[in-house]
């Protein structure tokens, strides 16, 4: 057994430890969901960033600047974008309701401001939408086993899978809110080092301006159309305001002070970072033109460009970076299923206890379902778009317009996701996903959702209740 791979099975076995020793203090759905809201600003912090810096902020940004450059920034830094806002306008004023009505999921904040419809709409998208990302997750881990030890396909999955699945089950919001602390700890501190190291090895940045490599490499403001450069600022940007994970996080805050300083810091530190992954990928375009999968981009660079001790830091900061957006996901999966469907719609008498056995076994089947949607998708970009494009033309207008405007209801809300979704599809299949120009799906899905909302409200007010 090889040392990285050796490293990564202790470190994996301790996250489960460390998962299973906090999920002792979950007593009920109360500790599972929203951590008794008593997170303070560090953990907030800890915990939101850890699941921003997933598969798709480093092996997919990697992956996106090797094949076009420094405009990959935009993909963490689009991001970062989106928390921001989260922090300083949506957060706090949804924590308020939240902590007001006693409210666990963003479901129960979609029933509160439209109704039982709304909520179960949502939460069926969520579920079919959440899939994806839970694959580009398993994705990442996988190409890392793949790169350390030969690691075959489907183990890799399965076992990315298992290691987030035990710990989460266990403990929930609590249980993720301290091992994601450990593993930002363990992702900043792998790529603080190896960053210095491979700066040297490719001989600087005058690297970047080599001839074989492509005029657009060092163009900040690059981009190709859908999942390149600016545009990933559309795609992104308004998922990260209203991801039902992250709203759930703020839930989980002490006060709405927490949240601002909390979720804004870990908005500023995700800008920053954003660097590494984009660097690391450049570099790898330098040293190892020939990689043809934009999933091993980065396993690959730090396996070959570091030394062993390094190397084996660097591949673990990426599996946490994985782990710990898994466990947001399942978060957002186990919730809607166990709140927002069980409880409100097939048992609504269930008890405490019910409703947090529904919770952990919709995290397993979560879990399960991801493995098996890893082993269809090609690239953690490609399962990201499915996600991040669904999430953002359904729940964005809702969850915005229900904050700022009371003239809204159950029909614009409805109105708003029906029109978004139909806009995305239609695009999506009638382009191959292309979209037109500048127009990608994503952006004209938004565009029609708001567009619909705006105009039916214009029709038909909502009545006073």
């Amino acid at each position: 057994m090889n040392v990285h791979l050796l490293l990564l099975i202790v470190y994996s076995v301790a996250l489960v430890a460390i998962g299973l020793w906090i999920a002792r203090l979950v007593k009920g759905a109360d500790d599972f969901f929203v951590a008794g809201r008593s997170l303070a600003a560090p953990l907030i912090f800890s915990t939101v960033l850890a699941s921003n810096i997933g598969a798709g902020t480093t092996v997919g940004a990697a992956g996106v600047a090797f094949r076009d450059g420094v405009s990959a920034w935009w993909w963490n830094g689009a991001a970062a974008m989106g928390t921001f806002v989260l922090a300083l306008w949506v957060g706090p004023r949804i924590w308020r309701i939240a902590t007001t009505y006693n409210l666990f999921t963003a479901g129960d904040y979609l029933e509160l401001r439209y109704g039982p419809s709304v909520r179960g709409v949502i939460a069926a998208l969520i579920w079919l939408g959440t899939l994806s990302i839970l694959a580009a997750q398993l994705l990442a881990g996988a190409a890392v086993l793949s790169v350390v030890a030969g690691v075959p396909h489907l183990t890799g999955v399965v076992a990315s899978a298992s290691v987030m699945m035990v710990y989460f089950v266990a403990g929930g919001l609590l249980s993720s809110a301290w091992v994601n602390a450990v593993q930002l700890l363990v992702l900043m501190t792998g790529f603080v080092i190896a960053i210095p190291i491979v700066f040297m090895r490719i001989g600087g940045f005058a690297a970047f301006s080599a001839p074989e490599l492509p005029a657009n490499f060092t163009d900040f403001w690059y981009s190709a159309g859908p999942a390149s450069g600016w545009t990933f600022v559309a795609l992104l940007g308004p998922a990260f305001v209203i991801s039902p994970g992250l709203i759930q996080k703020t839930y989980g805050a002490v006060s709405d002070r927490a949240v601002r300083i909390g979720i804004g810091a870990a908005a500023l530190a995700q800008a920053v970072f954003s660097l590494a992954p984009t660097f690391l990928g450049m570099s790898a375009r330098v040293v190892s033109p020939d990689i043809t999968n934009m999933n091993l981009v980065l396993p690959t660079v730090l396996m070959e460009q570091l030394p062993v001790a390094v190397g084996a830091l660097g591949l673990a900061a990426i599996f946490s970076a994985e782990v710990s957006t898994c466990d947001a996901i399942l978060f957002m999966l186990s919730t809607s299923l166990s709140k927002d469907l069980y409880k409100r719609f097939v048992v609504p008498e269930a008890t405490d206890a019910q409703v947090l056995k529904v919770a952990r076994l919709a995290a397993v089947a979560g879990g399960v379902g991801g493995v098996i949607l890893a082993l269809r998708l090609p690239t953690v970009v490609e399962a990201l778009r499915i996600f991040y494009s669904l999430l953002s033309v359904s729940l964005f207008v809702p969850v915005i317009g229900g904050l700022y405007t009371r003239r809204a209801g159950t029909g614009h809300a409805l109105i708003a996701i029906a029109a978004g979704v139909g806009t995305l599809l239609f695009v999506q299949f009638t382009t191959g996903g292309r979209g037109w120009g500048w127009w990608d799906p994503t952006l004209l899905g938004l565009i029609a959702a708001a567009s619909a909302f705006l105009i039916a409200m214009g029709i038909r007010p909502r009545r006073q209740q």
